[in-house]
């Protein structure tokens, strides 16, 4: 058997030009579409990974600000106590000051109160007693105890300054001796005699009743009035009970 090598070099050829024909028309093309499938994949995967991570970051964004939420939901919750327990503290204490005041206030008048019952039960015992001492002076008024009483007064009359009686004596105008019950002529002329002395000289005097003078004789002019009755002795003594108590 003989070996061609025409043959042989024409399919060596044709492998050649096979081969080349397959690289330049098959390989190149699917290995630049694989390249170019290799560099999308890897874009895409890098894309992914960027994707993934900045969902990741903003899941931890999420995170902290839910964090932050959180956070500032307990800062309120905490200050919002913290002003209610100022406010109830304040509450309780201006309740604490206003029911203290309301109680100061009570007991002050509740004092003022007992203080004008006191007061009032003094003023009326001090006035029942004077009105118990008019109703028994009123009895024992009489010739008796009228002349100790016109003793009484020609006694303070004569005890007033000198020139106070001159000028008594100098008036025209009369004085009027009042006294609680009626003063029968004699009386009367008694009693103008007496006061005249008193005077150091005659002076004009009428006469007239009062009963609220429970008893007594007083002497009456324009600028002089000389008390002398159970009346003024009593009101004397009521205001001296009165001063007494409210001092």
């Amino acid at each position: 058997m003989s070996f061609d090598w025409w043959t042989l070099s024409l399919q060596t050829i044709n492998v050649i030009v096979l081969i080349w024909l397959l690289q330049r028309f098959f390989w190149r093309p699917v290995a630049s579409i694989i390249a170019e499938r290799r560099a999308l994949a890897d874009k895409t995967l890098a894309d992914i990974k960027a994707e993934s991570s900045k969902a990741a970051a903003d899941l931890a964004d999420i995170a902290a600000t839910r964090a932050g939420f959180a956070a500032e939901r307990a800062a309120i919750l905490t200050a919002a106590r913290a002003d209610a327990a100022k406010s109830r503290a304040a509450q309780l204490a201006e309740a604490a000051t206003q029911a203290a005041a309301l109680e100061a206030t009570a007991k002050a008048r509740i004092a003022a109160e007992g203080d004008a019952d006191a007061k009032a039960w003094g003023q009326r015992s001090a006035d029942l007693g004077v009105d118990i001492a008019r109703r028994l002076a009123a009895r024992l008024d009489g010739p008796q105890v009228r002349a100790v009483f016109l003793d009484w007064l020609v006694a303070a009359i004569a005890a007033l300054p000198e020139a106070t009686r001159q000028a008594a004596r100098a008036k025209t105008i009369p004085f009027d001796a009042v006294s609680a019950t009626a003063l029968d002529p004699a009386e009367q002329a008694h009693a103008s005699e007496a006061i005249g002395a008193a005077f150091g000289g005659a002076v004009a005097v009428t006469y007239s009743i009062d009963p609220a003078l429970i008893a007594g004789l007083e002497l009456r002019g324009d600028h002089l009035i000389v008390g002398n009755s159970w009346q003024a002795d009593l009101l004397k003594i009521q205001a001296e009970l009165q001063h007494d108590r409210h001092g």
